[in-house]
């Protein structure tokens, strides 16, 4: 992934929360990552690999296709 493309999803991540009003710790807590991971991805420093996209989605009840759609 590019950055740009790395940026926009760790916006839409964060954005996510936000919306659902879950702080960092609370989506780890839900899907078993380390928050340092997620404010990783989400300044869209690290490329995350496929299951822990299937992971955050899964955190946020979304299925991968619906979690990736923006």
């Amino acid at each position: 992934m590019q950055s740009n493309e790395l940026q926009k999803l760790g916006n839409h991540i964060k954005k996510l929360r936000k919306e659902r009003k879950l702080t960092i710790s609370a989506l780890c807590y839900k899907n078993g990552l380390e928050p340092s991971t997620i404010s990783r991805i989400e300044k869209g420093q690290i490329e995350p690999k496929y299951l822990t996209l299937m992971n955050i989605a899964k955190a946020f009840d979304l299925s991968l296709a619906e979690f990736l759609n923006f």
